[in-house]
């Protein structure tokens, strides 16, 4: 049985990955594949490079990777993301810089399985409508038509869409879907890191049975305490009175600086 452990969305949180990565371990997956955003809100961007080094993961650069190494500016970022990332541009080291370097946009495993962090050809294009998927399905057939799998990050939310004769639909989340094979699916397996949420600080992730052709949904509790404490203490965190400051700027400008 082929099994393929999907994590996307780490933004730096080393217990989060380290939760998933043993739950991984534990069902039997040998491959972890990951659709970038390796780092971000949290503070360990180095640790998580090394954790998913050792893994062997076969990961790809998300938006966040890109403005760490400069190769994208702050014009879409929100202002968490902003000052949480020039935190993470002082911080990252060489090895862990090195390693986002080289990763490619977009990764395609075995012809049939795509995988991106936003759009196909956005980076950082939110995937959250179906009018989304189905140009993006456009997309997907002409650059990867033998593709039936495209899994996606960036939006921090676990979805799974059909495509079929033209038409999209949005899958009810189960803890297995079937995923029959005249069909297209694109496919989000959650954000490993939940700072971004309010409610439910669970790491999310994907596991995808390519013999059976079913993806699994796993959510599963971290330290998420241990997580915000060094976020706080790294200065990862903005400032109510300096994320009002950035607010004004945007609304006055319409965009952050691009350094």
């Amino acid at each position: 049985m082929a099994l393929y452990g999907l994590v996307a969305d780490i933004h730096g949180n080393r217990e989060a990955l380290g939760a998933a990565l043993a739950a991984l371990e534990r069902r039997g997956v040998r491959e972890v594949l990951c659709l970038g955003d390796i780092v971000g809100y949290n503070a360990d961007p180095d640790e998580c490079v090394s954790m998913l080094r050792a893994r062997g993961a076969l990961s790809i650069a998300g938006n966040h990777d890109l403005i760490a190494l400069r190769r994208l500016d702050f014009a879409r970022c929100s202002a968490k993301a902003m000052h949480a990332l020039k935190r993470t541009r002082r911080r990252l080291g060489g090895a862990a810089a090195a390693y986002l370097a080289e990763l490619p946009d977009r990764r395609v495993i075995d012809k049939r399985i795509v995988l991106v962090h936003g759009g196909v050809r956005d980076v950082e294009q939110y995937m959250v409508t179906s009018a989304h998927i189905r140009q993006n399905a456009d997309y997907l057939a002409t650059e990867h038509p033998a593709a039936r799998l495209c899994f996606f990050g960036h939006s921090h939310e676990q979805r799974i869409y059909e495509v079929h004769d033209g038409s999209v639909r949005e899958l009810s989340l189960a803890p297995s879907v079937a995923l029959p094979e005249d069909r297209v699916f694109f496919i989000n397996p959650g954000s490993i890191d939940a700072s971004r949420k309010r409610t439910q600080k669970l790491a999310e992730f994907a596991v995808l049975d390519s013999d059976a052709w079913q993806v699994e949904f796993w959510r599963l509790p971290y330290d998420c305490a241990a997580t915000e404490a060094k976020a706080a203490t790294f200065g990862y965190r903005i400032p109510p009175l300096l994320e009002q400051v950035y607010s004004v700027r945007r609304r006055v400008f319409g965009r952050f600086s691009r350094r």
